[in-house]
This record gives C-alpha cells, sequence and structure tokens, in this order.
C-alpha cells in the first residue's frame, strides 16, 4: 500500500509503472510467503528441540497440590484418605532408632582352626633339630608348643581388629566355628598377636628362662585365627537395620484427616506428610508415568505454543537489527532458564532462589524490546512453577522482579543503570518475599533469614550480566544497547581521531546524530541504535578528509580534478569507512549505517558539473552513483534524510522558517523519487513525523539572536 501511494504521490506516474508495480508486488508477496514459511519452520525446529530438552529434565514424580505448615490452619476443604497408607516415621526418627539398634550390633569373625595346625607344624619342623646354642631345646619347645595350642585354641586377632573392639568396655564379638555355629566371645578373654607372644613368654614355668624363649622367635609362628566376617556382619546389620518399623500406624481410606481451619498438629502434619510421600511414590507404576509425562508434555507444549504465537505476530521485521537471531536468542534463552531451575530442583544442588531468573528478562530487553521480554518472562516462571517446591510463591518472587527489571531499563542510556536494575530486584525480592510471609504467617518472626542471604548471592550474580551480554553478542553475533551506548561515547578512539583529524565531519555527524536519534525515537524506531550510527558514518572521510567541504580552508582540491575523478573519491568514502569499521571491529548493525546512509543515491554536484560542461556527450551515470545497498531499516532511512537534510542546511544563505521548510521537503522528495527509500519500512506518515522533527530541531539550531540596542551617544 505505501509503494502505490508514492507512485500516485508523484506526478510521473504512468501506466507502465502501474503494471510493474503490480507484478512487482506479486513477486514481493510471493518471496515474502516463501520466506514467511523458512522463518517459520526453522522456529518449529527450535521450539520441537526446546519442548524436548525441557521435558527431559522434567521431576518424573506426582506434584501434591496441596502446601501445609504444622501449627497453621488448613486452607482447603474436608480431606479424607483416598487410599490406604502407612503413616511414615521421619528420617530423623528412623536415623535414631537405627542408631539405637545397632548399638546391640556385636561384629561377626569366623574361627580358622587349620592357621594354629599349620603354624604349629611349622614351629615344630624348625626346631625338630638340636642346636648347640639353645640348651634343654626339647623342654623349650615342649612348652612353646603347648601354649601355641592353647593361644590359638582361644583365638587370636589382628593387632588392628583388637584395639578397635578393646576400646569398648566388655565389648563383645560373635565368632562362628568350624560347625557355623556362632558363640559369643568377650574380646578381652581373645588374644591379639602381641598378646599372644606376651602371654608365652611371660607365663614361662621354673626352669625356663624368658631370654631364651625370645631366642625361638615365637611371634613368627603367631598368626590370627579369627577374621572377621564381612559378609555375616553385613547381612546380619540389614537385617537388624530392616526390622526398624518405617511406620507408626495406618490410615485407612475414606478416612477424616483434616478439614478446612483446623490447627494442624503434629499428628495431623505426620499423617499429611505421609499422604504426600505415598501419592508421591505412586508415580513409579508405568501406567502412572506414562500419565504423567503426557500432562508434562502437554502443559509444556501449551505454554511454548502461546510463545510460539507471540513470536508469530510480533517478531521484528527480517530487516531490523538482531532479527536473524531473535527466534534462536529466545529460544535458548528460555530453554537455559529451564533447565537451570530443573536441574537445581533435581539434583537439590541450592536454594532455587539463588539463580538470577531476572537475567532472563534483562537480556532480552537490552536485545530486544521491552515486550518480548516481559512476554518470555511470564512463559519461563509458568513452566517452571510447574516443578518449583512452592509454586504460587515462585510465580510471585519471579514474575514481579522480571517486570520492576523491564521497567527500569525501558531507556537505557547508560551502563549504571545495569547495576541499579539489580539493587531494585534485591529490593523487590526482599519486600515481596517479606510480604508474603506477613500473609500467610501473620507474624514477621516466621521469616527465613536465610532467604535474605539467597537474595543476596542472586544480586551478586546480576551483576556479571555486564559479562554475560559480551559473551552473547559474540556467540549471536549481534549488538546490545549496552555496545550501543559504549560506542556512541564520544571519546571513544576512533571517534577521537575523526575530531582531530575532521573537524568538520565530526561536527557534521554530531548534528546528524541529534536529528536521527529524535526523528526515530518519534516514529517507534531505536533512537540510540540511530545515534550511534549517525555518529560512524562518515569516518572514511578519515581516507582523505581534505576532499570534503566541511574540512577544506580555502583551496579545494576538487579544482583540479575532473568532476569523475571527483566523484570517484567522494563515493569511495563508503568503503573505506567498511574498511575501518571492520578494523575496529564495529557491530555489522553499525557498519550498515556506513553501508546505506547514501544508498544508490548519485553525486549530483559532479554529475550537474560534468553535464554543463559537455551537454552533448553521453555520460555513464553509473560512475557518480554509489554502491549501495539502500536503508532497508527505520534507522538507516532516518540516518539518509538527516544526513542530506543537514548537509544542504549548511549552504543557506539565510535560516527563516520557510528556507528551512523548503529545504527539508525538497531533499525528501527528491530522495523518495529516486526510490532510495523503496525498501524501508517507513510510511508516509513516519515521513511526515521525519520532516516535523528535522524543522523543529534545525530551527533550533540556526535560531537567530536578537540585536542589542547600542547606547546613543549624547
Amino acid at each position: 500500500m505505501a509503494k502505490l501511494l508514492l507512485f500516485f504521490h508523484f506526478p510521473t506516474f504512468s501506466f507502465y509503472k502501474f503494471v510493474t508495480f503490480v507484478i512487482e508486488s506479486k513477486l514481493f508477496t510471493f518471496k515474502k510467503r516463501m520466506k514467511f514459511k523458512r522463518i517459520h519452520t526453522k522456529a518449529l525446529l527450535y521450539f520441537l528441540i526446546s519442548t524436548v530438552l525441557i521435558i527431559l529434565f522434567f521431576p518424573r514424580e506426582l506434584k501434591f497440590k496441596y502446601q501445609f505448615y504444622i501449627g497453621k490452619p488448613w486452607r482447603y476443604g474436608l480431606l479424607t484418605a483416598p487410599f490406604d497408607f502407612p503413616i511414615y516415621k521421619t528420617d530423623a526418627q528412623i536415623s535414631a532408632e537405627r542408631d539405637s539398634v545397632l548399638k546391640n550390633f556385636k561384629p561377626y569373625y569366623k574361627y580358622n582352626e587349620q592357621v594354629g595346625e599349620k603354624e604349629i607344624e611349622l614351629f615344630r619342623k624348625d626346631f625338630s633339630i638340636n642346636r648347640s646354642n639353645l640348651p634343654n631345646q626339647n623342654q623349650y619347645v615342649k612348652y612353646i608348643e603347648k601354649k601355641l595350642r592353647d593361644v590359638y585354641k582361644t583365638g587370636v586377632l589382628n593387632p588392628s581388629d583388637y584395639n578397635t573392639l578393646s576400646a569398648t568396655p566388655n565389648s563383645l564379638v560373635m565368632v562362628i566355628d568350624e560347625e557355623n555355629v556362632a558363640s559369643e566371645k568377650m574380646v578381652d578373654n581373645l588374644y591379639s598377636t602381641i598378646k599372644a607372644y606376651r602371654y608365652i613368654v611371660d607365663n614361662a614355668p621354673p626352669g625356663l628362662i624368658p631370654d631364651l624363649l625370645k631366642e625361638y622367635n615365637i611371634d613368627r609362628y603367631i598368626e590370627a585365627n579369627i577374621i572377621y566376617d564381612t559378609i555375616a556382619s553385613r547381612r546380619i546389620k540389614e537385617e537388624m537395620l530392616q526390622s526398624v518399623p518405617l511406620a507408626t500406624g495406618m490410615v485407612q481410606a475414606g478416612e477424616r484427616i483434616v478439614d478446612r481451619g483446623v490447627i494442624v498438629d503434629q499428628h495431623t502434619y505426620d499423617v499429611l506428610r505421609s499422604l504426600k510421600t505415598a501419592y508421591q511414590g505412586m508415580a513409579g507404576t508405568t501406567q502412572r508415568q506414562s500419565s504423567l509425562f503426557i500432562g508434562q508434555l502437554m502443559l509444556v507444549i501449551g505454554l511454548l505454543s502461546c510463545f510460539f504465537v507471540y513470536i508469530h505476530l510480533y517478531s521484528p521485521p527480517a530487516e531490523t537489527r538482531n532479527s536473524k537471531s531473535y527466534i534462536p536468542f529466545m529460544v535458548s534463552a528460555l530453554t537455559v532458564s529451564c533447565l537451570l531451575v530443573e536441574l537445581c530442583v533435581n539434583f537439590s544442588l541450592f536454594n532455587l532462589y539463588i539463580i538470577p531468573f531476572s537475567i532472563l528478562p534483562i537480556v532480552i530487553c537490552i536485545f530486544y524490546d521491552t515486550r518480548s521480554a516481559l512476554f518470555i518472562n511470564v512463559i519461563a516462571v509458568l513452566i517452571c512453577s510447574l516443578i518449583a517446591p512452592s509454586p504460587w510463591e515462585f510465580i510471585l518472587l519471579e514474575i514481579i522482579p522480571g517486570i520492576i527489571a523491564v521497567f527500569s531499563l525501558k531507556d537505557l542510556t547508560k551502563r549504571s543503570q545495569l547495576i541499579q536494575t539489580a539493587i531494585f530486584i534485591l529490593f523487590t525480592y526482599t519486600f515481596v518475599y517479606t510480604a508474603i510471609v506477613l500473609y500467610q504467617e501473620g507474624d514477621i518472626s516466621k521469616v527465613a533469614w536465610k532467604m535474605y542471604m539467597y537474595f543476596g548471592i542472586n544480586f551478586i550474580f546480576l551483576l556479571f550480566v555486564y559479562v554475560l551480554i559480551y559473551v552473547l553478542e559474540k556467540i549471536f553475533n549481534i549488538v546490545s544497547n549496552v555496545s550501543l551506548v559504549e560506542l556512541s561515547d564520544i571519546n571513544s578512539p576512533i571517534l577521537q581521531v575523526l575530531s582531530e583529524s575532521c573537524p568538520g565531519t565530526f561536527q557534521h555527524s554530531l548534528q546528524v546524530s541529534f536529528l536521527a536519534a529524535e526523528a526515530a525515537r518519534r516514529i517507534g524506531g531505536n533512537a540510540q541504535l540511530a545515534r550511534t550510527g549517525a555518529l560512524y558514518h562518515d569516518i572514511g572521510k578519515l581516507a582523505k578528509p581534505e576532499y570534503f567541504t566541511e574540512n577544506q580552508s580555502e583551496q579545494n582540491p576538487h579544482d583540479k580534478l575532473d568532476p569523475i575523478k571527483s566523484a570517484q573519491i567522494i563515493i569511495n568514502h563508503v568503503n573505506e569507512g567498511v574498511k575501518i569499521a571492520q578494523k575496529e571491529n564495529l557491530p555489522n548493525a553499525v557498519i550498515d549505517f556506513i553501508r546505506m546512509h547514501h544508498g544508490t543515491g548519485k553525486t549530483k554536484f559532479f554529475l550537474n558539473t560534468l553535464k554543463n560542461e559537455h551537454p552533448d556527450a553521453v555520460i555513464d551515470e553509473s560512475l557518480f552513483s554509489y554502491g549501495g545497498p539502500n536503508p532497508n531499516t527505520k534507522e538507516t532511512a532516518v540516518l539518509l534524510l538527516a544526513d542530506s537534510v543537514e548537509a544542504a542546511s549548511r549552504s543557506l544563505k539565510e535560516y527563516t522558517e520557510e528556507s528551512l521548510h523548503n529545504l527539508i521537503e525538497r531533499i525528501v522528495s527528491a530522495h523518495i523519487n529516486d526510490g532510495l527509500l523503496k525498501d524501508a519500512p517507513v510510511t508516509f506518515r513516519d515521513i511526515e513525523t521525519i520532516k516535523e522533527v528535522f524543522f523543529e530541531k534545525l530551527k533550533t539550531m540556526y535560531h537567530t539572536r536578537i540585536s542589542y540596542p547600542e547606547v546613543k551617544q549624547s
């Protein structure tokens, strides 16, 4: 429709152009539909992947629909037992009872008769031959052999086991004999290898010298013959633990549990807790698992479908900044946020409110718009509330800070706003949580002060959003308003060089930035993007600053050149600007302003000069044309108009409202006639608004001052 109005607006309209317009419109519509299908096929694929990932990490347990607190009234209606279930003990009770049972546990050891026989036989073999240096050898050998038999019959433990067991007074062990019969033994009545050696040496009868006994190396023949039985001990311990009952009673199906308004006492609390445990345990059956999965899938698909419809209706046009990365960025941000919450809940990693959930709306707001940020925040919070321990509390504590974050970043003009936003979020968390506790409990003493610590950790994580923005820019190849604010600082190195080497161009860029930013804001464009693009649009003039009138003093180097050469030098500042911008790693969104700020327009001064010099010659006008492309966004269209209007305004001989108005009308109409705005998403209303802004700003820039009267001499 806008193209049709443009054709009728000018007297050059003809039937031929009308037919051409209809054909081009049909082709454009067909291409647009095909592009729409491709874009939304990709979007559908992204959403399918997102759905699979979110569902994959969803907890597979039934959600208990009641919330209850000991000492608080029951807020729901009459509750009766839906099925038979036991009243489970708490983990602390079970642990205490098991500890009490284990106090009576006696470790099991196995008696090995073969060890003693083997060692005694070895002793006999070693001392069967009489040794000349050991007198009365037979007496000593008989004594030692007898004592070894006594020791092994009683039982020998290895030193570590003996020391551990004897540390407890009157400790007992169970010893399993060769016939697999267990009998109770006192540890003090058993021997360790050291104790057995001392027993043999210290109890020598008269006539046997203890020092000579030591010469027989008795310790070599003392080995533990009572060995710890791991299998038997573990089995008996498990039997003892299993003997501890997990429940204290049963609740019959249909039995009254609690009614509305009744205070939840300890017994009722235990019953409700047991019902919740039994209810969640029912998810283990295949049928329950299938039903649970289907329910989760339906809810997630439903919420993501709302998001898909939103993107279908409100996704930015293909020509706007960051539009190519819009869908993958939004879906990735949503999916990662949900996965963090799911992993935290599933594995109990840390408190849920340590996760800086408000980063999600913050980054969406910074890279795109407030409407998308608010919507995606609501969808993400609703999905995560399906698994959060306290759903309504989670919804309030995440949606409200997200709204505050978006409101505080609506007009991002400086980096300090990110810190202010983090402070606002911290205050909002604290305020909302305190309000919830007062509403539910009616007592400020019921506040869990650890929650404020969790909010503080959340605040610290939010401060790293600046680093996260930089990382996301590199991953998705997009530019944020934060980066645009930094780039628009006139103290940046490249703008400093421009101000020193091309002072006229720098002043021109500043004036254009004022015009472009206000015009973009008034027609619904991105004012910060327009301002930044305007500041850099002429940096290509750094290559040959003296060839541009705003930087010239007296001599004009074009006087010595032919019009074609001069035109090529002027046109080339666009290519030079792109090279400089790429060298300085400027974002593509800013480089587009350099490429498009003249579109496919012509250097009419030199073209007309050549025509006047050679009126009969055939002139190749492509030598006087910029390479383009033409502007394809509101912001680049505004810059093209602002650049031409501001430059032309410097040539006015007088600055009156009429002269400014005529200048603006002439330049804007010429650009429309030349087709430079045919690809830009601007309407006639936008163009009228742009002209009004230019008129207001230029009138202010070139206002005349009143003349001060001179004092008359008498």
